[in-house]
């Protein structure tokens, strides 16, 4: 890390407060085109929807500078299918301020995440990653997640073909004791 301090952050559960930071957060990956396909920004109003749309079991995460008060990123939960059998898998993503970014707040984030993810009754966690974004692999590999296949010229992003990464984990706690209260 260079001339980079370890951020201390405090992760707790999104509010409504959080969504400009959030909205922020994620128009810095729209511009990077690093993270997602998207190219529309969001709005604080549309990510207040967003987040208002999450349930029980699909948790979203902030974390928070002390010093601060900044949301220095972020880490989501959302459905993966409407079928029921899918219920327990969710796909996720992770968003972290330009200003953060290598100082530790991906791993923060991922370790509250992925016990908040078992307690919400989720039982597998997948996400799609563009290949040459190396901070987001290497952080999934570090905590338990597997590169299962790459999909093929997935979407264009600025009218270029992209193939994406597919990563997954299975959560041990939910799969050896599912949830029924769904």
């Amino acid at each position: 890390m260079t001339g980079k301090t370890r951020a201390a952050v405090i992760v707790r559960p999104a509010e409504l407060r959080d969504a400009a930071a959030i909205a922020e957060i994620y128009n810095q990956g729209i511009r990077g085109r690093m993270a997602t396909f998207e190219t529309e920004e969001r709005t604080a109003e549309e990510r207040a929807r967003w987040l208002a749309a999450h349930d029980k079991h699909h948790p979203v995460l902030v974390a928070v500078d002390p010093e601060t008060d900044q949301v220095a990123g972020w880490i989501s939960a959302d459905h993966y299918r409407s079928r029921w059998c899918y219920r327990g898998v969710a796909e996720f993503s992770v968003y972290v301020h330009e200003d953060y970014r290598g100082r530790g707040v991906g791993a923060a984030l991922m370790e509250a995440f992925l016990p908040a993810c078992e307690q919400a009754g989720l039982w597998k966690l997948l996400s799609r990653i563009f290949p040459e974004n190396k901070a987001s692999r290497a952080l999934c590999a570090r905590f338990g997640f597997r590169e299962v296949g790459i999909y093929e010229k997935h979407a264009q992003l600025d009218g270029v073909w992209k193939d994406v990464v597919i990563v997954e984990r299975l959560l041990p706690g939910t799969i050896a004791n599912p949830p029924v209260d769904w």
